[in-house]
């Protein structure tokens, strides 16, 4: 008979839990869409609904490797997250922030008091 996950942690030693927990923190800070998707309990439909397009374009979507930032961004926003684009040097890191003036805009441009 298995074990519940949290009775074998317990036993763990405590430098074996860090390191468990470090790689845990290391898979689920890069993933690809459609684990992302999963991770955040949704089905390819329930986006699709939100995306106001068909479930063959949420797949699709999902196995694309090049995309505009505006359609990542969408994808991102439906499941409920922002999307950041951050610029990383070995001195340091910078967000980049124009993507965020354009979407801003665009917004301010559509909402329903601006007509």
């Amino acid at each position: 008979m298995s074990k519940p996950y949290a009775i074998l942690r317990e036993k763990m030693k405590p430098a074996v839990r860090r390191k468990a927990a470090e790689k845990t923190k290391t898979l689920l800070d890069a993933m690809p869409l459609q684990e992302l998707r999963h991770a955040r309990s949704l089905s390819q439909e329930q986006l699709a609904q939100t995306l106001s397009v068909k479930q063959a374009a949420v797949s699709k979507l999902e196995k694309r490797t090049d995309m505009y930032i505006s359609t990542l961004r969408n994808f991102i926003k439906a499941m409920g997250g922002d999307l950041e684009i951050i610029a990383k040097f070995p001195d340091g890191s910078v967000q980049i922030s124009q993507f965020e003036d354009i979407v801003a805009k665009i917004e301010r441009v559509n909402s329903p008091s601006s007509g």
